[in-house]
């Protein structure tokens, strides 16, 4: 974020991508152009966002996003994208639930036209609290709002994830099930050992992310519960508000079968990672915003079920956001943004963070 050079987020020609982007809309919807095509600035470096109105004598509907795979040339965040997948899931929350999940409207599965798989939903109006620079920081929307506005938008979105486990029918999600032998955790850590070996493979290893996967084993919950459909990235930088009740829910790549407290810890750890730079930073941040405690009380009031074994999935949490920034370390300096250390741990931004949940003094 500020402490590193900016993000390359895409190798593609953007208004390359509006041309053919138009073209396969004229086999969609005859007589149909796409307009003002523009990606948005938090555009990220998996899946991409293209924001797009449709011109058209009588459009079913107008103003419309695009999920696009990453460029597999483009040294990828994650191995595979799979489009579909992400498109079944929204489909599948949106028929289940009452979450406001943006409708679908077109999913191509053939690379040809755009260069990769993609799918279109309608594009939802409202705010999102910013990544760069955090909300957690001075001068957005979010921080300059008051306390009692805050806490309504935090109960609300604690009501999204509460909603979202207790309303899918596990059989109809067992198409997230990770691969792999034993429960839906085990599976789950397996796949991000499997990320983890994917990130350092012919790079160097990170000691701190293996100290990790070994404290993990010795906090292992003895009953991991049942498992239900996880969001995955299951945080307000994900939400679209209207005001500060929830209007649209994104980014279902990284959905799966897993406990609650997956879900739950990652809310709460993705809230601390900001708040922690926040605080390094010199300024005061949001300290009483997305509390531990009151998350967990919050769902717990809501769903019945007391969130349980939290050292260890917010540990896990943080685990799993270090594989993804050491991928993203990796990734600027393939593209020569940074150079690599002579210890890689100091490639990802929380480690400090990370060695005291290691170490067990981080919620002290």
């Amino acid at each position: 974020m500020a402490t590193r050079p900016r993000l390359r987020r895409t190798t593609r020609d953007p208004e390359d991508l509006a041309r053919r982007l138009t073209a396969w809309l004229g086999t969609r919807l005859p007589g149909a152009k796409a307009t003002g095509a523009t990606a948005p600035e938090s555009n990220g470096m998996s899946s991409e966002t293209l924001l797009f109105d449709i011109d058209h004598p009588e459009p079913p509907f107008r103003a419309c996003a695009l999920r696009l795979a990453a460029d597999p040339a483009a040294y990828t965040v994650f191995p595979v994208y799979d489009m579909t997948r992400q498109y079944r899931t929204m489909r599948l929350v949106a028929d289940r639930t009452d979450l406001p999940v943006p409708r679908v409207l077109w999913l191509e599965e053939d690379p040809g036209p755009l260069g990769a798989p993609f799918f279109v939903m309608e594009r939802v109006e409202g705010r999102v609290p910013p990544d760069v620079m955090p909300y957690t920081y001075e001068g957005n929307w979010l921080h300059a709002a008051s306390d009692m506005e805050r806490a309504r938008l935090e109960a609300a979105t604690v009501g999204l994830l509460a909603r979202l486990h207790d309303q899918i029918p596990l059989a109809q999600a067992e198409f997230l099930a990770s691969p792999g032998q034993g429960d839906a955790l085990r599976r789950h850590v397996t796949a991000q050992r499997a990320y983890y070996d994917w990130v350092v493979d012919g790079l160097a290893r990170s000691p701190l992310i293996e100290d990790a996967f070994d404290r993990l084993e010795e906090l292992w919950p003895r009953d991991p519960g049942t498992p239900v459909l996880n969001w995955g990235d299951a945080r307000i930088g994900n939400v679209v508000y209207d005001g500060f009740e929830p209007a649209a829910v994104l980014d279902w790549e990284m959905a799966a079968l897993a406990p609650r407290e997956v879900d739950l810890g990652w809310t709460i750890y993705l809230h601390r990672f900001f708040q922690d730079l926040t605080v390094a930073s010199g300024q005061r941040g949001l300290p009483d915003f997305l509390r531990r405690d009151r998350v967990e009380e919050r769902y717990a009031e809501l769903t019945g079920h007391t969130p349980r074994d939290m050292d260890f999935h917010t540990l896990y949490a943080a685990l799993r956001h270090a594989i993804v920034m050491l991928r993203i370390a990796y990734r600027q300096a393939y593209f020569g943004e940074v150079a690599v250390p002579a210890n890689p741990d100091t490639l990802i931004l929380h480690h400090g963070s990370l060695r005291a949940m290691v170490q067990g003094s981080y919620w002290d």
